[in-house]
């Protein structure tokens, strides 16, 4: 059942009060002090129970939102598909199990999952090891066919392919694709032992670092990983460091998708006690394949947390295809999942002209929004079906996700609960401040500027959150 919110709140834009064009003291005084102008900032602080305005300024330009465009498909997903929505990953055999053993091949078949992470992985080939299975005489089957493939590369962006912010959304998606690797002097002195965790099968890694002395500084701290992007199954240590260096540990996203859940599957089946001697295949399931096991993700309503806390890029991806997939039909595409959510907005009064979805996460140059549009979708999402489900989703100030290290002075974290966005010359906070006198207001405080993420764009956000609380 559609639900149809006040105009006043959600359709038209509030005519500017007296103060809406009043930037707070601080606020100017900051702008003015590092020279900034006011045309590289959007600030709309709107009374979420009226709609009336307490502060705009260039309202309605459109800005790149970095991540807090994740505010959208979050809401959309929660109003869409319910909070108890989960994904399923499932495995399958095209040939009879007999005494434990498979003669023919199994398939894996993702459901599009954005939290299989390595322990439910872990327990996804325990539970199958329980249904008797011990050996596959036949191939492991990646099955990847409910999302369409994609038409680009993880390095697209930035070219760090393997940071793992740049990890792309796909039907089976182990554990971010990404592994931990953690370096130390071996404990009798005479080397450097390099382990990862985890460790897919049909990884190669060459460890070319050397062991220095003295201080752990400088040339005696300097160890880096090459990957090449042509052959992401190869990953090169090289470097220097000190014995009085202790274990460092960086997560790299590393082979392909596909590759990866075959990797780390296998890993996880022979450490079980599970036998296998084939290799790895991609296709589909076939229709007349037997269902062996059905494994349930995290519901909609943890992974939408975890999304917008953590700013997952590829999450929020995830639930546009997820999306896509639902409403649409499979395979799902980006696009899909897109007009799906410009459709819904519809039907919520909401009509964005300016609004340039790009992907879904805000990981994007081409995504645009302006800050009053983005005021009419937190209190549409604050007035929804599922609005606590959401703000659950939003970091609270000085407390958690990635405000734990703002607005730490808060006598209580829930009086700010925001969605922060940061990329290179664009800094972003939207969300909720409740003020001292009780009102609620969604907050919105975009900055455009080249270097708005060395902190310049945090700092405007701190004026003006700080004279929102005061209100």
């Amino acid at each position: 059942m559609w639900i149809r919110f006040p105009s006043l709140v959600l359709g038209a834009t509030m005519a500017a009060s007296a103060l809406a064009d009043d930037l707070p003291a601080a606020t100017r005084g900051y702008l003015t002090r590092e020279n900034i102008p006011e045309a590289s900032l959007s600030i709309v602080v709107r009374d979420v129970a009226s709609g009336a305005n307490l502060l705009q300024v260039n309202p309605e330009t459109p800005r790149s939102p970095a991540s807090t465009m994740k505010i959208l498909p979050t809401w959309a997903a929660l109003d869409l598909l319910g909070p108890a929505y989960s994904w399923k990953t499932r495995a399958y055999a095209d040939a009879p199990v007999t005494k434990g053993v498979l003669k023919g091949n199994l398939y894996l078949q993702g459901g599009g999952d954005p939290l299989l992470t390595v322990e439910r992985w872990w327990r996804f080939v325990s539970d199958l090891r329980q249904t008797g299975l011990r050996s596959i005489e036949g191939d492991i089957v990646i099955d990847q066919s409910r999302f369409s493939a994609l038409a680009e590369r993880p390095e697209d962006f930035d070219g760090k392919f393997w940071r793992t912010y740049n990890v792309l959304p796909d039907a089976l998606l182990v554990n971010w694709q990404s592994s931990d690797f953690t370096i130390r002097p071996a404990d009798d002195g005479n080397g450097i032992d390099l382990t990862i965790q985890p460790y897919p099968e049909g990884l190669v890694v060459e460890n070319r670092v050397r062991l220095g002395s003295g201080r752990c500084v400088g040339r005696n701290n300097q160890v880096s990983y090459a990957i090449d992007p042509e052959r992401p199954d190869r990953v090169v240590a090289s470097g220097r460091l000190s014995t009085s260096c202790g274990p460092q540990t960086q997560r790299l996203a590393i082979m392909d998708a596909a590759q990866y859940a075959y990797g780390t599957f296998v890993t996880l089946w022979r450490q079980q006690g599970g036998q296998f001697r084939g290799g790895m295949l991609r296709a589909p399931t076939p229709p007349a394949a037997r269902l062996l096991l059905t494994h349930e993700s995290e519901p909609l309503s943890e992974i939408v947390r975890v999304t917008n806390k953590y700013s997952s890029n590829m999450m929020a991806r995830s639930l546009v295809l997820a999306i896509a997939a639902e409403m649409n039909g499979t395979p799902a595409t980006t696009d899909s999942g897109k007009q799906t959510i410009l459709d819904w907005l519809k039907t919520r009064g909401l009509v964005l002209p300016e609004l340039v979805i790009g992907n879904g996460s805000g990981l994007s140059r081409e995504a645009r929004i302006s800050a009053d549009s983005m005021a009419k979708v937190l209190i549409g999402a604050r007035q929804g079906r599922f609005a606590p489900e959401f703000l659950t989703s939003l970091s609270l100030g000085g407390l958690d996700g990635t405000l734990q290290k703002r607005f730490q002075s808060l006598d209580d974290p829930s009086r700010v609960r925001m969605k922060t966005g940061t990329l290179k010359d664009v800094s972003c906070v939207a969300g909720y401040v409740t003020g001292r006198s009780g009102k609620v207001y969604a907050v919105v405080i975009f900055v455009n500027h080249p270097g708005a993420q060395n902190g310049v764009g945090e700092t405007i956000q701190g004026t003006v959150v700080d004279w929102v609380l005061r209100q």
